[in-house]
């Protein structure tokens, strides 16, 4: 009889993570954007094409002291944002999900939404801050087109795989988390 508790409880459980994994997936996504493009690879800021953006920025060049200063600063910014989106989806993902946590964390609905959000924020930030705004490219210079196009395909594929994982998910059974 507790068995079909739980169960039944994970199952009205499933709907309600959508939202939460998603807002989690868009700060895990700009996490990775940060770290790996800002920071390891060193690709670029968020402000380094300004000067010639489209919305008219000063110049801000990561390749003087006070451009990586202001770089810097709005990359900070942009991590904030990134950080507060991680722990709001972490927060509404514990408020709406009481039982059988551990079976949440390796339920394939939950990855699913996760990547929904990830490629949410590559579409988002891509659209936004590589085209409309030109504030920054993926990889400025020669074929900056090619790289952000590249990034927002790339969110397009996460959407597709995240909706399609958590499609064939359910967060019911122990150790299988596949619909019969």
């Amino acid at each position: 009889m507790a068995t079909d508790t739980t169960a039944s409880s994970v199952t009205h459980d499933a709907p309600r993570i959508a939202l939460p994994a998603t807002v989690l997936g868009v700060g895990l996504g700009g996490f990775v954007d940060g770290i790996l493009l800002h920071q390891l690879l060193q690709w670029h800021h968020m402000l380094s094409n300004s000067g010639s953006d489209n919305i008219g920025l000063p110049t801000y060049s990561p390749d003087t002291m006070p451009g990586l200063r202001m770089n810097t600063a709005w990359d900070g910014v942009f991590h904030a944002f990134t950080w507060l989106a991680v722990l709001i989806g972490l927060g509404l993902l514990y408020s709406r999900v009481t039982t059988a946590r551990g079976r949440m964390w390796r339920s394939r609905v939950l990855w699913g939404w996760v990547l929904v959000g990830w490629g949410l924020f590559n579409l988002v930030e891509g659209v936004v801050d590589h085209h409309l705004l030109g504030i920054h490219h993926v990889r400025a210079g020669p074929g900056q087109l090619w790289w952000d196009l590249g990034f927002l395909v790339l969110g397009v594929v996460l959407i597709a795989v995240g909706w399609s994982l958590q499609r064939v998910g359910t967060l019911l059974r122990d150790g299988d988390d596949t619909r019969p």
